[in-house]
């Protein structure tokens, strides 16, 4: 065992029996993943191939596409590939993709061919197109060139007629990535036939689950074509490898145990008490270093499903959870845990050394954790919080988190028998408002708004008076879009921040999504997410009326608009930068009353604010219509060039205008 400053040791553990689960996995199924040799017949018409002639070369990925049968009657039942891009690498002077050959000779006719070379924009454009039917989505049959609508592959997957063939086989070179024409043999290896009872005993057991439905999760899912349950998000030879590195975490851990009982270990360890019982001993170590590695095989799921894709721009894997849903994936990609490149179970036990050795010495006395719902509860000393809550109905977290509860459950379920007591991830008190959950739109927002108040409540009572409390909240881009800055969901939440106590002085935007996601910035997903500083409200703040709010926000608003614009920023982010200096002043008040004596409500102090904001905002635009400005600040930051749609719409909710609004004037384009 290792010994070492602070986690160091531990790190080293990790290392030390990861590199022995690896192995020994090896030897168990290092058969299914063999390397390929380059022969004289592959190189012979591939110049990028000769210097490898006669090597054997590790595999990196198996590029596979689904297929279905064709609906076209004169073609027998005969199955045809559902691609959604040919192209396997677009990399400039590195390009290669997959020739799909009509030969009788083949089965079901036809065959995919590996060539690689230079292709000019219109002929690497139609092989991005894959077997897609243009825009409609829809495919079309390779044979006869019927269309093979999506409402017939959902009828066919339903009925677990949907199969899969290798489409390319990618190899690591000493000059890069390496794409060639995969063999039969390939495919018989990846069936894995000899664990037949292993795969089926997945498949019926603990995999069985269901996968979620439209009803629980927004941004795609996979069971409407048939993938329905967890089983069937994984290949058999996925299958194979992810039981085995399972079933090798706990071997690992009582290899833990016994290398210390035999006085292999350096580090005085203790007693044997298991760290579920919060012991100090062999066990609870071993318990440590084996929860570790069951998170690699985590790790190594969210890169080994069928719902697993290839980023033909990067050569890498896109995983499985590129993005906050279950989609359809119709060309994946299978990783080789064996390789030691991306998707390999190598690198994820080196980053989870590393994140584990940067510990070491980073705090002079232990941490302190309490888990506790956020809506029963507050913490018994003061903290600072910063917080990232639920986004009301954007993402099912709970329902997402069996893809990963399934497979921890298998591996650390003796380790931590209280946490994976159930058989799937306990749902009913995620605070979100679902409706399918709660049994209907009314009481599930009720539900999320009632926990949401309580959660902001406890939230108050736990933060330090000195530091602030920070706020992430992220804007789904199709609420939105109709509604501008005072959409409902928005409002509400704000209101819930007020209501708990909170000053809101500081609304401060932020770039949470990289460029290389799964979902372009243009789609209804999430646009930007803002941070807001809050800090507690002075229990003797005042009472004001409309009026005197009013001239405030007028007074203060312009020095605050100048110091926004100096801290660089732009346009498109000033809508909800500014909403914080005005929500500064309207939170510092105990009420703002409106001419009835009734208390103003945060949608109609956002409507002000922004109508301040106008005011000032510079005579050169306050005579024109909030299309027309939207404009003027959209040429401001980007030309005449095309944007992106988040963009857009995150400017166009600075004048309480949305998609519809643009489009009516012409400027916006949404498809």
């Amino acid at each position: 065992m290792g010994s070492g400053k602070g986690a160091q040791g531990l790190a080293e553990d990790i290392r030390h029996y990861g590199k022995w689960m690896r192995d020994e996995a090896e030897k168990r199924i290092g058969h299914l993943y063999p390397k390929v040799e380059v022969t004289e017949a592959a190189a012979r018409d591939r110049p990028d191939l000769r210097p490898y002639v006669g090597q054997e070369l590790t595999v990196i990925a198996w590029l596979w596409a689904r297929t279905v049968a064709s609906p076209d009657p004169m073609v027998r039942g005969a199955h045809v590939p559902l691609v959604s891009s040919f192209m396997l690498s677009t990399k400039k002077g590195k390009q290669a993709w997959a020739e799909l050959v009509l030969d009788p000779e083949a089965q079901d006719g036809w065959r995919f061919e590996v060539k690689a070379g230079d292709l000019d924009k219109d002929h690497e454009a139609i092989k991005k197109l894959g077997t897609k039917a243009g825009k409609a989505q829809d495919f079309l049959c390779v044979l006869s060139g019927t269309p093979v609508p999506r409402h017939y592959i959902q009828a066919e997957g339903k009925a677990s007629r949907l199969s899969k063939r290798l489409m390319g086989v990618v190899m690591g070179a000493s000059r890069g990535r390496l794409y060639v024409t995969p063999s039969l043999a390939d495919e018989r290896i990846a069936n894995a036939m000899e664990f037949g009872d292993l795969i089926s005993d997945a498949r019926t057991n603990f995999l069985a689950g269901t996968t979620p439905t439209r009803a629980m999760i927004t941004g795609g899912v996979c069971s409407a074509y048939g993938l329905k349950t967890w089983g069937h998000l994984f290949s058999e030879r996925q299958l194979v490898a992810l039981t085995t590195f399972s079933e090798l975490v706990s071997e690992a851990r009582e290899k833990v145990v016994q290398d210390y009982a035999t006085g292999q270990s350096v580090t005085p360890v203790g007693d044997v008490v298991s760290l579920a019982e919060g012991g100090t001993g062999a066990q609870s170590y071993a318990d440590a270093v084996a929860t570790y590695l069951g998170l690699c095989v985590s790790k190594l799921a969210n890169v080994c499903s069928t719902i697993t894709s290839w980023m033909n721009d990067r050569g890498a894997f896109r995983e499985t959870f590129a993005r906050q849903a279950i989609p359809m994936v119709w060309d994946f990609a299978e990783s080789n845990p064996f390789s030691g490149s991306g998707g390999s179970i190598d690198v994820i036990l080196d980053k989870t050394y590393r994140f584990v050795a940067s510990f070491a010495g980073s705090w002079s006395r232990p941490a302190t954790i309490q888990q506790m719902e956020a809506s029963k509860g507050h913490l018994s000393v003061s903290a600072v919080v910063a917080t990232d809550p639920p986004y009301f109905d954007n993402i099912g977290y709970a329902d997402l988190s069996d893809f990963f509860y399934v497979w921890q459950r298998r591996t650390l379920r003796n380790v931590w028998p209280n946490l994976f007591r159930r058989v799937l991830a306990p749902k009913e008190e995620e605070l979100v408002a679902t409706r399918y959950r709660h049994g209907g739109k009314s009481a599930a927002e009720g539900f999320f708004m009632d926990g949401m108040a309580k959660a902001l409540r406890n939230m108050h009572l736990s933060g330090a008076e000195e530091f602030p409390t920070t706020i992430y909240y992220a804007f789904k881009q199709s609420e939105v879009a109709k509604e501008g800055l005072t959409s409902p969901g928005w409002a509400t939440f704000l209101q819930g921040v007020v209501n708990a106590g909170y000053v809101i002085d500081g609304t401060w935007p932020v770039k949470t999504e990289s460029a290389g996601r799964s979902v372009g910035q243009g789609s209804n997903a999430l646009a930007s997410s803002i941070v807001l500083v809050c800090r507690k409200r002075n229990p003797d703040a005042p009472v004001v009326t409309r009026r005197e709010f009013v001239a405030r926000l007028r007074s203060v608003s312009p020095r605050a608009l100048d110091k926004i614009r100096a801290g660089g920023v732009g346009p498109v982010d000033m809508a909800q930068a500014s909403i914080g200096p005005g929500m500064g002043v309207f939170t510092s008040y105990s009420k703002v009353l409106e001419p009835d004596d009734t208390p103003m409500t945060v949608r109609t102090a956002i409507a002000l604010i922004n109508q301040v904001r106008d005011e000032i905002s510079g005579e050169e635009t306050g005579g024109y219509d909030a299309d027309t400005r939207f404009c003027i600040d959209w040429f401001e930051a980007f030309g005449m060039s095309d944007g992106k749609a988040s963009d857009a719409i995150t400017m166009a909710q600075a004048y309480d205008i949305g998609i519809d609004g643009l489009e009516a004037a012409g400027v916006f384009t949404a498809s």
